[in-house]
């Protein structure tokens, strides 16, 4: 849904919407279809001079810009057209309490690519390298270990040159609303596992853009350089106090064997339980609960031994 606001007539008949997209964007579109799409707005009673209209579209489904043109129409004829352009971008849910992607479905969780950026994220489910080429880069497989499993990563081969960068941004996600106490923000635990292996790795960086903000200077999250053929786990806390988006930055390093990748995003309300980590998985070296428990009983037995002496 995409609320149309900041437009002003006057006139007794209602106004026609007429929207236009430069790809098919609705549905019901098919190839070779006029993609100009046309809908009266209901009004009720009499419109007066100045008076805002916001209006809802329904039909979008692809997150694009899109030109809006509404005309008034009068018992004279059409009058003059005002267009605006806009840009659909869907709330994941009404109020966020958790968000999980791991990249698999077809629209990625609704992720899109940066415009303005030099080059696209690409999404792949084996190894990014090349045996031949490149092979001292990017993971085996994603976070899971499967082959069958998907994640997103940046492509560092020729064509692309040092500095380029390739910007992957999120849906936008609607905070829960405050208490009526006059409590904080809610505070969210925003997590992902990234993928930096390789001796040209550039940086990945990670903002949170505000609803309404247009410029973001500082990172939320950053990291540079080789981190080890094994996914990591970055963990921080977020208060966002209104609607935000999150973009996801690889910067493209010296060379060729600098891919990035990223894996299982997530946004879960409360804070985080822990600070960033690696995987846990055998080539990261974490020690997982079997260990654990084989080091119970020599604890127990050195314990008992002690209290002898």
């Amino acid at each position: 849904m995409v609320v149309i606001p900041n437009f002003h007539f006057s006139g007794l008949i209602p106004p026609v919407l007429l929207l236009h997209s430069s790809e098919a964007a609705f549905a019901n579109s098919k190839a070779g279809q006029q993609r100009w799409w046309e809908q009266e707005i209901t009004v009720n009673g009499n419109i007066q001079k100045g008076e805002l209209i916001t209006y809802n579209l329904t039909e979008l489904i692809k997150p694009e810009a899109y030109e809006v043109r509404l005309t008034p129409i009068t018992r004279f004829g059409e009058g003059d057209s005002t267009i605006r352009v806009i840009k659909y971008s869907a709330p994941v849910n009404p109020h966020l309490r958790e968000f999980h992607c791991g990249f698999e479905d077809g629209n990625i969780c609704l992720f899109t690519q940066d415009d303005t950026d030099n080059f696209d994220w690409t999404k792949q489910s084996t190894a990014t390298r090349d045996t031949k080429y490149t092979p001292n880069t990017g993971p085996n497989a994603d976070r899971t270990g499967s082959k069958e499993g998907f994640y997103m990563y940046i492509e560092t081969s020729r064509p692309r040159l040092e500095g380029e960068k390739a910007r992957l941004v999120s849906p936008v996600f609607s905070v829960a609303p405050k208490n009526p106490y006059g409590a904080t923000n809610t505070a969210y635990c925003f997590s992902f596992y990234y993928h930096m292996y390789g001796q040209h790795i550039g940086s990945l960086n990670v903002y949170l853009r505000l609803k309404g903000q247009t410029a973001i200077e500082n990172p939320l999250w950053s990291s540079s350089g080789n981190k080890g053929q094994h996914w990591n786990q970055a963990r921080v806390n977020i208060n966002p106090p209104t609607s935000f988006q999150l973009i996801f930055e690889g910067i493209r390093g010296p060379g060729i064997e600098g891919d990035i990748a990223i894996d299982d995003v997530s946004i879960v309300e409360g804070e985080c339980m822990k600070s960033d980590q690696p995987a846990n998985n055998l080539r990261s070296g974490a020690v997982g609960p079997l260990a654990h428990i084989r080091l119970l009983p020599l604890l127990i037995l050195m314990s008992v031994l002690s209290h002898q002496r």
